[in-house]
């Protein structure tokens, strides 16, 4: 299979093999926490090429001579000029990606994947709940949908990390926050006393915001587990399965569906996902060794 494309590839360049990686240069860096970062990625064959992706979708990274990771696109749908990731460093390719500077190559391949259903959410509330680096994947959506926000009805946004310095992005939230038209609550697990926010868990933040249960679409990303408990509160309010929608990014390996490495059930997470609605696999989420 496999060699198949390889040869179509090589034979005409109109056609884009999957596995092959385009070079694209690291234009900026930026470091969120201690061990999470954020690149802006410009092509280095073609600096007015565009990229274009969905929110939700990811690409494959590439570091020559140690591997590649999935990673989720967290910038603006519209910014087509650059590709902007989110990185947590947890193994040996993001701790190499980790160590990249200005004007270095990486590899890129996408995007990929089932994106958030901002065209199905309009005219609906939109409920967005991320748990520590799960704000990433979100971020594109939310850019997204206050572009377009007449079509929309109200816009939440509900942070939680485990403690405040492993909150991403403290300077656009502030800027969320000051707006009239986004609601943004954000909550840690524990902190110090200086702290002047919350303290609890994210699910303790449901309660407070303000929308229409039967006219919502909830959009999670975070920990399994964080995701199973607030499954259970916005079921417990009346949201349909139907209407809660899910991340599911783990085990990825070639974006494609060949590897067989994140298969979830009868499904791939890599091209059936990673964004999920619950009504689609609460048949298996939550199950062990699945």
């Amino acid at each position: 299979w496999q060699g198949t494309f390889l040869m179509m590839y090589v034979m005409n360049k109109d056609i884009r093999y999957p596995m092959a990686p385009e070079r694209y240069l690291v234009e900026r860096m930026r470091k969120e926490t201690q061990d999470v970062f954020t690149f802006e990625l410009r092509c280095a064959d073609d600096k007015d090429k565009g990229f274009q992706f969905a929110p939700g979708q990811f690409n494959m990274l590439y570091i020559f001579g140690k591997g590649e990771v999935p990673i989720s696109i967290s910038g603006s749908p519209s910014d087509t000029g650059v590709i902007v990731h989110t990185v947590r460093v947890v193994g040996k390719v993001t701790d190499a990606m980790s160590r990249v500077r200005r004007g270095d190559v990486i590899g890129v391949r996408g995007p990929f994947g089932r994106p958030w259903p901002v065209e199905e959410a309009k005219g609906s509330d939109v409920v967005l709940v991320a748990g520590g680096i799960g704000l990433a994947p979100l971020r594109p959506t939310l850019y997204h949908i206050l572009s377009q926000r007449e079509k929309y009805g109200k816009i939440i946004l509900l942070y939680g990390a485990r403690v405040p310095g492993d909150l991403l992005y403290k300077r656009e939230i502030e800027q969320w926050r000051g707006r009239f038209d986004l609601y943004v609550d954000v909550t840690v697990n524990s902190a110090a006393q200086d702290w002047k926010g919350n303290v609890g868990v994210v699910t303790s933040l449901i309660s407070r915001a303000q929308f229409d249960p039967f006219h919502t679409v909830v959009m999670m990303c975070g920990p399994e587990i964080m995701m199973r408990f607030t499954l259970k509160e916005f079921q417990g309010m009346g949201i349909s399965d139907e209407k809660i929608f899910l991340s599911m990014e783990r085990n990825m390996k070639c974006g494609i569906g060949l590897c067989g490495h994140c298969q979830y059930g009868p499904t791939f997470i890599c091209k059936d996902g990673p964004v999920f609605s619950y009504a689609d696999i609460k048949h298996i989420f939550g199950k062990r060794e699945i």
